[in-house]
């Protein structure tokens, strides 16, 4: 550590320090509380200070759980916390005109936090760019259809972080017109749905998106999923009501719900996938789907870099302990619940893999679900409409579980990042990442860091019939189209939005 420094925001001062090179900044406020008379409501901004306000420690995280990962033992658990932060990572912050790369965190909308090792922002900007990373609400407080609310408000926070930067990079040695937004799993998907919200325009100019997830939910179905949630508590789904309740009380019942049978009877495939909260197609916040967002060509004069990892689906097999137990019975349920068009789905996804067995199948259906179709679906619809799109595909298997892992969903953020010591990432890696990793992490974000410095990663673009696609993988490749089987069998089924029974 080289000691402190100091920049002005439209607050006041900030006090970060440098870090091996970098000047680090922790839990800037960019919007109040979001409890009190603000719980449930639309972001305000953040209040300004008077002398100079440290910033060495992250904020602390919004309420959430997650019930494959449970918090460790000592974690901080407040029921109201300043959660509404980011922090920032600047090369120098004297230089001006520096690019600016924004990270969505993931977390299937119920969980994350900027404050996660994973997501510690050096090593890419040592490349050159100032990056920045914020917490948004997520699960009830930032999703759920509440009467008496606005919709969406985990996405309007994510707008409110933007306009933090847009006003503010500068003081960072960045450029606001040079503002790439970049996120994984429900990030890469409140991104993309940004895509379909007005109040986004102008505040980015270019996207990568690392498996875009395909759930998006009418108001019908997000206030059915309020409901009964209400009803768990013996209460209605007004925010009036539910403000009464504590944040963690309101957290375990919405996890309690999902973790019904009654859920898969009620919500079909989002019961099926316990998706729990997805952004709104409410009409006002978010005005239509991202694929009629982009075929509409609201994207075409932005950049967009979209991928997909080959085995997205592994990771959650490898946590509910299913490598060798899928047989032909659960693998014909996800084709029926997550495969397109019924009878003609299985068959055509049985055709485009002949001789594959049970767990195959199950893999691939799930993993075209999750992410992978969505994406590519995007990349159709922007091509299509003109605009400018870059493609890849993770194909470097995870060398724990003998291999087993693949390219699972998650592979990518350590790598993009070069966070290989991290928790979530040893997980995946081991505890000492092989030198085949090290490499691929600084291809990976040497190609993010030129995409956000001038648009152009370093392949060629996603154009059909070609469908060129850059494959990082122990050594890279650019293939043709790589996912073309799974593309044609979703050929007449776009992704849409979820809506009830």
């Amino acid at each position: 550590m080289d000691g402190a420094v100091e920049v002005r925001v439209g607050q006041g001062l900030v006090r970060g320090r440098q870090e091996h090179g970098v000047a680090v900044f922790r839990g800037i406020p960019y919007a109040r509380p979001p409890f009190g008379r603000l719980r449930f409501a639309a972001p305000e901004p953040a209040e300004p200070w008077e002398g100079v306000r440290p910033a060495l420690s992250y904020g602390p995280p919004p309420p959430q759980y997650d019930r494959m990962s449970p918090p460790p033992a000592g974690a901080r658990d407040e029921a109201e916390p300043d959660c509404l932060t980011l922090n920032v990572w600047s090369p120098d912050v004297a230089a001006g005109g520096l690019p600016v790369m924004v990270w969505f965190h993931g977390g299937a909308y119920v969980f994350g936090q900027a404050g996660d090792p994973v997501y510690e922002g050096a090593a890419p900007a040592r490349a050159g760019v100032v990056v920045v990373t914020f917490n948004y609400r997520v699960g009830v407080e930032g999703f759920a259809q509440l009467a008496g609310a606005p919709a969406n408000r985990g996405l309007l926070d994510q707008v409110a972080a933007l306009q933090w930067v847009r006003r503010n990079a500068a003081a960072f040695g960045g450029d606001p017109d040079r503002v790439t937004v970049f996120g994984e799993s429900a990030g890469a998907g409140s991104i993309a749905a940004l895509l379909a919200v007005p109040a986004a325009a102008g505040l980015l100019r270019r996207v990568v998106a690392q498996s875009v997830p395909g759930s998006y939910f009418t108001p019908e179905l997000a206030g059915d999923v309020a409901r009964a949630i209400g009803a768990r508590l013996g209460s209605g789904a007004s925010a009036a009501q539910l403000r009464r309740v504590d944040p963690r009380v309101l957290v375990r019942a919405a996890d309690e719900v999902f973790d019904r049978r009654a859920a898969r009877a009620r919500w079909g495939v989002v019961g099926a996938a316990e998706t729990v909260f997805s952004p709104v197609v409410d009409g006002e916040v978010m005005t239509c789907t991202p694929w009629e967002a982009v075929a509409a060509g609201r994207a075409r004069e932005l950049d967009l870099l979209l991928g997909h990892n080959r085995d997205e689906y592994r990771l959650f097999m490898a946590k509910r302990g299913e490598f060798g137990t899928v047989d032909q019975e659960r693998a014909a349920w996800a084709l029926e619940a997550f495969g397109p068009g019924g009878a003609r789905g299985a068959r055509a996804y049985r055709e485009a893999h002949p001789g594959a067995g049970a767990e195959e199948v199950y893999e691939q259906v799930m993993s075209d679900w999750l992410c992978r179709v969505p994406t590519v679906q995007l990349l159709e619809a922007q091509c299509a409409a003109g605009g400018a799109a870059y493609a890849y595909e993770l194909r470097w298997p995870a060398p724990v579980f003998g291999g087993r892992l693949g390219a699972c969903h998650g592979l990518d953020v350590p790598l993009v990042f070069g966070t290989l010591g991290a928790p979530l990432a040893r997980a995946m890696l081991g505890e000492r990442p092989p030198p085949e990793a090290v490499a691929l992490s600084a291809r990976m974000r040497a190609a993010w860091v030129g995409f956000a410095a001038s648009g152009r990663p370093g392949w060629a673009q996603y154009r059909v019939p070609g469908r060129s696609t850059k494959v990082f993988d122990a050594v890279d490749s650019v293939a043709a189209d790589p996912l073309g089987a799974s593309r044609r069998v979703w050929e007449g089924w776009p992704f849409g939005v979820l809506d009830l029974l």
